[in-house]
């Protein structure tokens, strides 16, 4: 069992449609409810919780119970969510369990309010947001409880008093509630989120059914929630995606370099430096010692640096390291799908730079950066919002700097101001898409950080031979590779609603272009296509199987296949090729060669994988159902 637990002003419901296909009953004043000064459980009921449904009851009353005397509760609302977990009881056992629950908790003497069970439900609350405010519990039959441990910079961030601003490109500093977001809706959805830091998703993503349905990726019961599988053709964007950022950030003047996964907890810097970070960690033995899996690649790189012996001369000095994977064991109620995980592949990059001068020099260029990377991928200023985050005095010193860089995106952006500094960063940048539900998340960063490199011990010698501190650049210039994919898969889930076809950049397309032969008779010159078309590094495959011609179409259709090509007896005797563009709907004949001019023209600049699956449909597994 999993629960979320949240101490909040209120708690507000109502039911909207049918979740299973047999929901508890209820009658129509169940279809809405509210509670006031309230501990809010949010529970999913679990597969394991089936074998000793008795145990995880008791455990999870004594455990509310428990939360509700540390916040002096006495109403609680129990409330069945099953976003918590990826792993849900059956219906009939889950619905059993969360009634015992709540009948408990009646006989303890609370005042007990439950959602009902298997629908989808709008819902409001007002969390107090104090440390204990929000809580969260795994309970295992037979094991004790796993608590969810916090450290001091989580605990920091949520009491951090933050001053909210809209600056425009034309410099006016505003405050949010006072700036017109006419024409700017979705800057205005990004700073609700962001204010508000409402990050459970009531509901599942749209990019969740598309990653399934285009058998990309699935979650893996085998492991830890927020840990996913990837089948072919999403390993395959995946990777190109992997390949594309590091060759830019190599490109733009970095060294590549690997750390390990895990570190020592007592290491005298690394254990100052994890209260400095607002992340949960994952925790692992080794006979007495304990480690922790990173949750970026600083603490290798910094390590690499402190040993390093750096001149002025070498300044700014970039390292970088794709790291496949950084952990970070985020509240349960917070994963979803792609955008939120446990396990992610994160490019990040550390520049040394000499001082303020130099690090706010390196600062805009990787800005700039990272703009273009969104727009390799097929993210436009126009879908992302940008974030600039720094104290007042260093607004007051540097304000033509921080208008430049609103220039350059050429949009107002959401300005979060702090009276005095807490954490190891003087300015800090994202560019954030705000999906289909209305929620934010992070891609592109950069952080100018002025703690670590005395803490690490990091030095370079300037031109007197002086041993001198340097600033230290944070720079992911995507962000996560599997937020990528979510952002990109989200996008096409807007025009999909509409009606239109979703589609990817061509360069990611698992596959490029199909051949469709009409019968078995041209099958041979069907193959020849491909071959031609595989030669000049195209992705391309060959539907072989005995399915009736529009089927096939459908087919490729459903795939968001780039190019269908068709051919029969007539394009077999020409030597030329009938093509379906997705781009445009257009069906036209033309010569091979001029198809694959006009392929190679738009994926010139980017990575090439080869084709993930086998060339004939006919010898293809299925991944799903």
């Amino acid at each position: 069992m999993r629960m979320l637990l949240i101490h909040s002003d209120y708690l507000e419901y109502e039911v909207k449609e049918r979740a299973i296909k047999n929901p508890e009953p209820i009658g129509e004043g169940e279809k809405r409810g509210r509670l006031d000064e309230v501990l809010v459980v949010f529970i999913s009921a679990e597969k394991i919780d089936e074998a000793n449904p008795e145990e995880v009851v008791e455990k999870a009353v004594v455990e509310i119970k428990d939360v509700a005397g540390q916040v002096k509760a006495e109403r609680i609302f129990v409330y069945p969510f099953a976003h918590l977990s990826s792993e849900l009881a059956k219906p009939d056992a889950a619905i059993k369990i969360i009634k015992e629950v709540e009948e408990k908790l009646k006989e303890k003497g609370y005042e007990v309010k439950r959602a009902p069970f298997g629908y989808y439900k709008a819902f409001k609350l007002s969390c107090k947001g104090h440390p204990l405010a929000e809580l969260s519990r795994t309970i295992i039959p037979g094991e004790g409880m796993v608590r969810e441990e916090r450290n001091i910079a989580l605990e920091k961030e949520e009491e951090l008093k933050s001053y909210w601003y809209i600056l425009t490109p034309e410099g006016n500093l505003i405050d949010v509630d006072k700036f017109d977001f006419t024409g700017h809706e979705n800057l205005k959805k990004f700073v609700n989120y962001e204010i508000h830091k409402n990050r459970i998703a009531e509901k599942e993503p749209p990019h969740v059914r598309l990653m399934l349905e285009q058998e990309l990726v699935d979650y893996e019961p085998g492991s830890d929630a927020g840990n996913l599988r990837y089948y072919p053709k999403g390993r395959l964007i995946k990777g190109l995606l992997e390949q594309y950022v590091t060759e830019k950030v190599i490109e733009y003047g970095a060294m590549e370099v690997e750390t390990p996964l895990m570190y020592d907890f007592e290491h005298p810097a690394l254990e100052k430096y994890l209260n400095r970070f607002p992340a949960r960690q994952y925790v692992v033995k080794s006979g007495d010692k304990r480690f922790f899996l990173r949750f970026a690649a600083c603490f290798g790189q910094f390590l690499i640096k402190k040993d390093a012996t750096i001149s002025y001369r070498n300044l700014p000095l970039r390292m970088y390291e794709l790291t496949r994977y950084s952990f970070r064991r985020e509240k349960s109620g917070e994963l979803s799908g792609l955008r939120r995980l446990r396990a992610f592949t994160m490019p990040d990059m550390h520049t040394v730079a000499r001082d303020l001068k130099q690090a706010m020099d390196e600062f805009k260029k990787q800005y700039k950066l990272s703009m273009e990377v969104l727009r390799g991928v097929g993210l436009t200023p126009d879908d992302y919002e940008v974030a600039i985050r720094f104290t007042r005095d260093f607004w007051e010193a540097n304000r033509d700097f921080i208008v430049d860089l609103v220039n350059i995106i050429d949009k107002p952006v959401l300005i979060e101001m702090w009276d005095q500094r807490f954490f190891y960063f003087i300015l800090k940048f994202e560019f954030n898409f705000v999906d289909n539900l209305d929620k934010a998340a992070a891609l592109s960063t950069v952080q100018i950080d002025v703690e670590n490199a005395e803490r690490f011990g990091i030095t370079y010698y300037d031109e007197e031979g002086r041993e001198m501190y340097p600033l230290i650049l944070h720079c992911s210039p995507s962000g996560a590779i599997e937020r990528v994919m979510y952002a990109i898969l989200e996008k096409q889930a807007k025009p999909q609603a509409r009606g239109t076809k979703p589609s990817f950049p061509l360069w990611l397309s698992p596959m490029q272009v199909r051949v469709i032969p009409i019968s078995e008779e041209v099958l041979d010159y069907a193959l020849y296509v491909a071959g031609k078309l595989e030669g000049a590094r195209i992705r391309v495959d060959v539907d072989d199987t005995p399915d009736r011609l529009n089927k096939k179409i459908r087919k490729a259709e459903k795939e968001w296949i780039p190019y269908i090509i068709v051919v029969g007896r007539n394009e077999k005797e020409q030597n030329t090729v009938t093509i379906r563009r997705r781009s445009d709907g257009k069906q036209v004949e033309m010569q091979l060669e001029d198809l694959i001019r006009e392929v190679k023209g738009q994926v010139e600049g980017f990575p090439y994988r080869p084709r993930p699956l086998p060339l004939l449909l006919s010898r293809r597994p299925k991944f799903r159902g």
